[in-house]
């Protein structure tokens, strides 16, 4: 599992263009079930992704096709991790 954490680079004008792109690019992803959740930051500088992957290349691939990424709209942070404890009700998280 991975948190994936964006921090814009550009003004929040140039990222709220691009924000209906990124909303699709999101969509199809939880389509596809790689994100899980996802979101904004509190204060807005840029936002969250809980996604699953196979592999971090895999990821990676995957975030290229972002517009925020493609575009230059934000940095991007990835952080793999084990999930071992979860809610109840979250159990198909665990690994």
């Amino acid at each position: 599992m991975f948190i994936v954490n964006l921090s814009y680079i550009k003004p929040l004008d140039t990222v709220d263009r691009h924000l209906p792109e990124h909303k699709e690019f999101l969509r199809e992803q939880y389509a596809k079930g790689v994100f899980i959740v996802s979101g904004r930051k509190v204060p807005r500088t840029g936002g969250v992704i809980l996604a699953r992957g196979k592999s971090r290349k895999e990821l990676l691939a995957i975030l290229e096709a972002d517009p925020f990424f493609r575009d230059g709209i934000a940095d991007y942070e990835v952080t793999q991790f084990t999930p071992s404890l979860v809610a109840e009700g979250l159990d198909p998280l665990r690994e």
